[in-house]
């Protein structure tokens, strides 16, 4: 059991980083490449809200690291079940 904890928090560490670095860098790229229209932008105003919401109820990356850690499960005990002959 101790190893199923110590690879499940290794896989949450690995997964959290590699979705952070994925999310930074693809922000990165977007944000150099973007090209604001002004001209749209002050037509579209009109219509905006008057007011904002900072915080979204809808937590994606709860969701997807709920489905690695689930998988991160399924995979640990398929790996324990058919173990490595040498």
């Amino acid at each position: 059991m101790k190893k199923f904890f110590v690879f499940t928090i290794g896989f949450v560490f690995l997964f959290s980083l590699l979705v952070f670095s994925t999310e930074l860098l693809s922000g990165i790229f977007l944000t150099s490449r973007y090209v604001p229209d002004v001209s749209k932008a002050w037509n579209a105003s009109a219509s905006l809200p008057q007011e904002v919401e900072i915080f979204s109820s809808s937590s994606s990356f709860s969701l997807t690291l709920l489905f690695a850690l689930l998988s991160a499960t399924v995979a640990y005990f398929i790996a324990q079940k058919f173990p490595r002959h040498n």
